[in-house]
């Protein structure tokens, strides 16, 4: 290489270690859909649901997300959002919001008369995917508050792959079914099945039926 090249090619390099190294930063924000089931007797179950709430007000920040819907019979429909926000970066604001949100959870609970005639879970973690997406957070969880037992009306089809790369999905409350007392290996296929499902879409699982433990539903930094 000629002197004059080499000191341009060696000038150069340092610019170019300096432009690589000026990538975007990861966001560092979350966001999470928190799912309830109100089929059968996860109607009484309402008071845990608005306990897990509460823990996630309290340990989400300005610019995190939240959206809390219902798993209905065909949960893949904005329709079933009961709330959803995105927290002002004033903190005033963002307080202020959060208790309009739990406001708008518990006016839920206390209307709620009828549990829904099917449980479309699938239907309900594609809407949560959606909305996770959307939001551009760093950190993204599906909370699904359920028995994990899947109930659908006969014209719906949900027996195909879920999307859910980079997502946390972490199961919450999975009572056991009177049927499970005749026969556990019905709850333990419920669980495993979804563990595939959620792995298989490139997402992590997770299973927290001790709510004294709420701690480890999100990363709280």
């Amino acid at each position: 290489m000629k002197p004059l090249a080499k000191l341009i090619a060696t000038a150069a390099l340092p610019l170019s270690l300096l432009l690589s190294g000026c990538s975007e930063p990861a966001p560092k924000n979350k966001a999470v859909y928190l799912l309830i089931d109100t089929s059968g007797t996860y109607t009484q179950e309402l008071n845990k649901a608005q306990a897990i709430l509460n823990y996630l007000l309290a340990n989400l920040d300005s610019g995190d997300s939240i959206a809390v819907a219902r798993i209905d019979s065909g949960s893949f429909s904005e329709k079933d959002i009961i709330a959803k926000t995105t927290f002002d970066v004033r903190p005033s604001t963002a307080n202020d919001q959060k208790r309009q949100f739990k406001l708008a959870m518990d006016t839920f609970a206390d209307n709620l008369k009828h549990g829904s005639a099917n449980t479309d879970i699938t239907g309900g973690v594609l809407q949560a995917t959606q909305y996770l997406n959307e939001t551009g957070a760093g950190e993204k969880y599906v909370l699904i508050f359920s028995d994990l037992e899947e109930d659908l009306p006969d014209d719906h089809v949900r027996d195909f792959p879920i999307s859910l790369d980079n997502i946390h999905v972490v199961a919450l409350n999975v009572t056991k079914l009177r049927s499970d007392n005749i026969d556990p290996r019905d709850y333990l296929n419920r669980l495993d099945n979804w563990q595939h499902r959620v792995v298989e879409g490139g997402g992590d699982w997770r299973v927290i039926n001790d709510l004294e433990r709420m701690e480890r539903l999100i990363a709280v930094n």
